[in-house]
């Protein structure tokens, strides 16, 4: 069996694109779910269970995916990747539940976390697998699991809901889901690109060695989840689970831009990567710019459909009570366009293997984001926190620019000393 051959960065973005519209709006579907056939609340546990998990998963994941990504040189191997991600996953299982239990909250909110932090550990291990497929620029096959994932966590997560009037149920159902597609195509895909089944090596000498590569990641993944979540655990101690549900439901609209921005970062990842590690500075510079460039135009749209279509939209997509918050829904669209572009910049900062500066960078950011929070959202609730998350993105925007630009520095640097010493 013959590996294959790796497609275009357009044909990479056009398959990751339509596999995340996809998926997102899958996403999007199981909220809209939640809210017509629920209340607020159910919402806001769903949001809740999310928000719990995801900075743990974040932070034991290390981005493993994409530092394997990145790995132009293939410094480790995929058993490598895999035996570390499966340790990391059960470490985050059991955190999640010790965090649960600790925090007293209600039984079915509890089970909610838990089952949500179940499901995060399949998709976990989906996505090693996505970052070996990924390295080999083969982001059709990942857009493909994305698009089985997608209906099929939403069918089961509406079913569970609709037949029990439950979110527990629910969640079940999309526990299901992940675990199935895990099997049925990721671990089938990695097989392909291998050309044999995945192996796990525990050496731990090499173990020990990633983890401290990719820590930083990790920590920096986790401080992400915790800046954008952030807000979410005061709305949840400060305004209660209906709240909480009304600013997931509108800030889940920025997945729409999400959504670009995550296809395109990821398509072009490995191609920044091979771009900064050959010292081609001109064309390293030259793709962050048209990214970036992009992520302003689909932030700037999304503001104007917010402005002036705003309470319309949510008004059809949820219930009226949400459509009443379009000066809330502006807000989240300004923050998420500020987000977009400091996600690019910290695709080129990953790329360039700017890992270490992104940690203390980051501990700020999120330090910034609470004091925002604590600030104003307990004077101005819901706006207060939207303000919080604009703060927050700027401040973010402001130190990944600085970090690109002493890469760039940097580069260009090493390459005027070799044409100095060649000549």
């Amino acid at each position: 069996m013959q590996k294959s051959k790796p497609l275009s960065l357009r044909r990479n973005f056009s398959w990751t694109f339509i596999g995340n519209a996809i998926y997102a709006a899958c996403q999007w579907g199981m909220l809209i779910v939640l809210a017509k056939l629920g209340s607020p609340e159910m919402v806001g546990q769903f949001t809740l269970g999310l928000a719990v998990t995801a900075p743990i998963v974040m932070l034991t994941n290390l981005q493993l995916d994409i530092v394997q990504a990145t790995d132009a040189k293939q410094e480790y191997a995929f058993s490598d990747y895999l035996g570390l991600r499966l340790i990391g996953t059960t470490i985050a299982l059991v955190v999640i539940a010790i965090v649960t239990l600790w925090t007293g909250y209600s039984l079915q909110t509890s089970l909610v976390i838990l089952l949500v932090g179940l499901a995060k550990a399949f998709e976990s291990v989906s996505d090693i697998f996505h970052g070996l497929i990924q390295q080999h620029e083969r982001m059709d096959r990942i857009a493909i699991s994305l698009m089985i994932k997608g209906p099929l966590s939403l069918l089961l997560l509406g079913l569970g809901v609709f037949l029990s009037g439950s979110v527990v149920w629910g969640v079940a159902g999309l526990v299901i889901a992940w675990a199935v597609v895990l099997v049925a195509c990721d671990i089938r895909n990695g097989t392909l690109i291998l050309n044999r089944v995945p192996k796990i090596r525990l050496n731990w000498k090499t173990l020990i060695s990633l983890m401290w590569l990719s820590l930083p990641l990790g920590l920096v993944k986790m401080l992400l989840s915790l800046n954008s979540n952030i807000p979410r655990y005061f709305i949840e101690e400060y305004l209660g689970e209906r709240e909480l549900g009304i600013f997931a439901a509108l800030a889940y609209l920025m997945v729409a831009g999400n959504m670009v921005i995550f296809a395109l970062g990821e398509s072009a990842s490995p191609r920044l990567a091979k771009y900064y590690s050959a010292r081609n500075l001109p064309a390293f510079r030259g793709l962050l710019i048209k990214l970036v460039g992009l992520a302003a135009l689909i932030g700037g749209m999304a503001i104007i459909v917010a402005q002036f279509a705003g309470r319309e939209l949510l008004t059809i997509l949820y219930r009226p009570e949400y459509g009443l918050h379009q000066d809330l829904f502006v807000l989240l669209m300004v923050a998420g366009a500020i987000s977009y572009m400091s996600s690019f910049l910290g695709y080129g900062m990953t790329a360039a293997r700017y890992f270490r500066v992104q940690t203390p960078l980051f501990v700020i950011v999120t330090a910034i984001s609470a004091i925002a929070c604590l600030w104003l959202l307990p004077t101005q609730g819901l706006i207060g926190a939207a303000k919080a998350l604009m703060v927050a993105a700027i401040m973010q925007a402001i130190f990944s620019l600085g970090v690109i630009i002493h890469a760039l520095y940097k580069l260009k640097r090493i390459n005027i000393e070799n044409r100095t010493e060649i000549n």
